[in-house]
């Protein structure tokens, strides 16, 4: 028994045979069983058949394919072309976006490869809601926290252990992006590290996501770092890889370490000041600085706004009769109860030999309560934010913050020069002449300044104090030479047992420490 003939035929035929090849092969049988001629496809010849036998006459033996052999040979076609689509079928293709890693657009096509932005933990969280929003299938493998899920239209559907990742800041590392399955193995032979990689699946060049590795001996490696690959159990990667399909996207997560806390600071000079400041009038840079927001005493600085209150309230022409609440302590005591004296020459006392005397003279002129709440109310509005006068001279609890008396300094610089002129003793005449008493002593003088090149720093104006509460004080502004520039530079001290050494230390390392920028 076999297959009819006509069926044999028109099967070669459709697989490609000539039918004139196919004739002498099947028109007749060999006699006596003889084995007929074998095939040959088309193109090629047939040889005679091996028999001398005689043909029989009439109709011609013919040889049959057995039906079981048809059968295998077609179920190896189904099997191979079955074997070839699942090897060669085309990847998944999402139609998807990301939020962009730029503020300025808010989505942006997806991109496969190394993305920096997905160190970022907000963006990260950004990426993941938006592929679940729009119901994709992806894998997250997150290497701050070591796990790895796997997403099925959108929603969490697998999430397994990372057992190894690359070695941080070597050349294998596993790096943050976003990648796609590019191909899935069942085992994967790395050439690299000579082992078999189960349930391997490719997302970017040598990085596989895969099962632990053996040797060719059966050996698993025992490393607790991977060449760059994301590692799993063998059992949690077989998972994973049924999941999987090539063209899936994959989410790298590996978060950027913390910012390093360490600032830099220029060395500033060993000082005995409390609080200090030194800044640029004219930028506002600060150069330097310690507790410069801190509020403390301030002793006879206040006589600078005390100069100014009575500048604007009172006519500096007229003459004022000293009240004997006036004779206080002072350094240079020179007032006598009684005594008439002009508001103008009042001044070069307040502001060169820093008198007690003048000061308290001055506010009694407007009725002292009034004359200090007008010193804080012009602290306010020159913008003295954490200043607080509650006498006229500074010989009790005057509190400020060497920020505020920067405020305060380039406040007179612009507006009020004149007092600085006095502070200086460089006012020895003016619209009023000169003043009436001789051989004033000025404090305010920083004696033997630094120079650079020759050129010393030059006071511009400026007040000391000193009380037991405050320690000594200084407020002033001096014109620097800085890169062969000259530049007015407020210093501000507060707290200090030596002033004089304080500010000369100051000037000095600004002059040493800066020059202009290119």
């Amino acid at each position: 028994m076999g297959m009819p003939d006509d069926i044999i035929f028109n099967r070669l035929v459709l697989e490609g045979w000539r039918e004139e090849a196919l004739t002498p092969a099947l028109g007749e049988r060999g006699a006596g069983g003889m084995p007929r001629p074998a095939l040959a496809p088309a193109g090629a010849s047939l040889a005679a058949p091996a028999s001398d036998a005689p043909r029989l006459s009439g109709r011609r033996e013919r040889r049959f394919l057995p039906t079981t052999t048809i059968a295998l040979l077609l179920i190896a076609c189904a099997s191979i072309a079955g074997a070839l689509y699942a090897y060669a079928r085309p990847p998944v293709v999402y139609s998807i976006s990301i939020p962009s890693a730029s503020a300025a657009s808010s989505s942006a096509p997806i991109v496969y490869g190394a993305l920096p932005a997905l160190s970022e933990p907000d963006y990260y969280g950004r990426v993941k809601e938006t592929l679940s929003a729009q119901k994709v299938s992806f894998i997250d493998a997150d290497l701050s926290t070591m796990h790895l899920g796997v997403y099925v239209n959108g929603k969490p559907a697998l999430d397994v252990p990372i057992l190894a990742k690359g070695r941080p800041g070597s050349w294998w590392e596993t790096p943050a992006g976003l990648y796609k399955i590019e191909t899935k193995e069942k085992t994967h032979f790395s050439t690299f590290g000579e082992v078999a990689m189960p349930y391997s699946l490719d997302f970017q060049g040598n990085f596989f996501i895969h099962g632990w590795p053996t040797y060719p001996d059966g050996t698993p490696v025992s490393s607790a770092y991977s060449g760059g690959c994301i590692r799993l159990s063998t059992d949690d990667a077989r998972k994973v890889y049924a999941l999987a399909a090539i063209g899936m996207p994959v989410v790298v997560y590996n978060e950027r370490p913390p910012s390093d806390p360490f600032n830099y600071q220029l060395k500033a000079p060993r000082i005995s000041a409390e609080e200090y400041l030194v800044a640029d009038v004219g930028s506002g840079t600060v150069l330097s600085s310690k507790g410069a927001g801190v509020q403390a005493p301030i002793a006879s600085i206040t006589k600078l706004v005390t100069a100014l209150v009575a500048t604007e309230y009172i006519n500096l022409d007229a003459t004022i009769a000293v009240p004997k609440e006036a004779v206080v302590y002072t350094s240079l005591p020179r007032l006598k109860a009684g005594q008439s004296v002009r508001a103008y020459d009042l001044l070069f006392l307040l502001l060169q030999e820093s008198s007690n005397e003048a000061a308290e003279t001055l506010a009694a002129e407007r009725g002292r309560d009034q004359f200090i709440g007008g010193m804080n109310e012009k602290a306010k509005a020159i913008g003295l934010k954490n200043t607080v006068f509650s006498d006229p001279s500074g010989a009790e609890s005057d509190f400020s913050t060497p920020e505020d008396l920067f405020t305060l300094l380039r406040y007179i610089k612009d507006n009020r020069r004149f007092v600085f002129d006095i502070t200086t003793g460089g006012l020895s005449d003016s619209a009023y002449g000169a003043p009436v008493f001789r051989d004033i002593k000025n404090f305010n003088i920083i004696k033997d300044l630094p120079g650079q090149a020759g050129a010393s720093a030059e006071l511009l104006g400026g007040k000391i104090g000193e009380t037991n509460e405050a320690g000594e004080t200084y407020a002033g502004v001096f014109a620097v030479r800085i890169g062969g520039q000259t530049r007015d530079i407020a210093v501000v001290v507060l707290g200090s047992t030596d002033v004089q050494t304080d500010v000369k230390r100051l000037l000095q390392f600004v002059q040493a420490s800066y020059a202009p920028a290119e």
